[in-house]
């Protein structure tokens, strides 16, 4: 084919793409529009923030709300959502083989992952927490120093400690596992000396044999993460989040599931 041609042609494309309106290309809320689901990860592990029942086999919890408001948004109709539980290993790799439109499960911002996700602004703060056997006596986090922690699997929990101990000449050993009742039942076997996790959601693990250390550090803020070019999602979901905090209606939310 001649260049001429070629560049014929190509003009031809751009100048239809130009005059084409613009519900006439397809963009990432057109395509779940059109599923007429929006696929999102949550956990399933973490009473209050999503949490299935073993019984009923229904997922409930303070993100899955959000997940509802935001599939409302999108296509009219709370309950069209398609609710997929993931651990803190798996969000990112089902995010990145579009498997799931949205992670809402406790996924904590960083720069690092700003560079792969896109965030909306935090949705909820908390700060690393210690959860152990009350019969053990630990006072402070002093006293875990060269003792086995047990921390999920590429969260952010490990790497706040392990900078936590730097930074006081404290060493702490880590059991890293794939979900919240695997660390729990390490602690109450003893494999483990703590349970380190957002405070929060030690909360739905705490029971009568165990305590929480006093000390809370690293503050986490978690955000609803999107994949890259996805932007007419990522800026609906970030336009929600917005909207719920200065209405108050995250903190009615926030307040409903006793998260603070």
């Amino acid at each position: 084919m001649k260049k001429n041609t070629i560049r014929g042609l190509l003009a031809a494309i751009l100048a239809l793409a130009l005059v084409l309106p613009a519900g006439a290309q397809t963009t990432d809320l057109d395509a779940i529009k059109a599923r007429g689901l929006l696929k999102v990860g949550v956990k399933v592990d973490v009473p209050k923030f999503g949490y299935k029942d073993a019984g009923t086999g229904v997922i409930d919890g303070f993100e899955i709300e959000l997940a509802r408001i935001i599939a409302g948004k999108i296509l009219g109709d709370p309950k069209k959502i398609d609710a997929q539980g993931v651990t803190a290993k798996t969000r990112g790799p089902l995010l990145d083989n579009g498997e799931i439109d949205l992670v809402i499960a406790t996924f904590t911002i960083t720069e690092e992952r700003k560079k792969s996700y896109n965030f909306s602004d935090p949705y909820f703060t908390d700060g690393v927490g210690m959860l152990v056997k009350t019969a053990k006596g630990y006072k402070g986090i002093k006293d875990l120093n060269g003792k086995r922690i047990g921390v999920a699997q590429s969260a952010t929990t490990k790497k706040a400690l392990q900078d936590f101990g730097d930074a006081n000449g404290l060493k702490f050993e880590f059991a890293e596992f794939n979900s919240y009742p695997e660390i729990k039942a390490a602690l109450d076997s003893g494999r483990v000396d703590a349970f380190s996790v957002d405070g929060a959601i030690l909360a739905g693990y705490k029971d009568a044999t165990t305590s929480y250390l006093p000390d809370r550090f690293a503050p986490q803020d978690y955000g609803i993460a999107s994949k890259l070019g996805n932007n007419g999602l990522s800026k609906l979901v970030n336009d929600t989040v917005k909207a719920m905090k200065a209405s108050g209606e995250m903190d009615k939310l926030i307040a409903k599931w006793e998260l603070k």
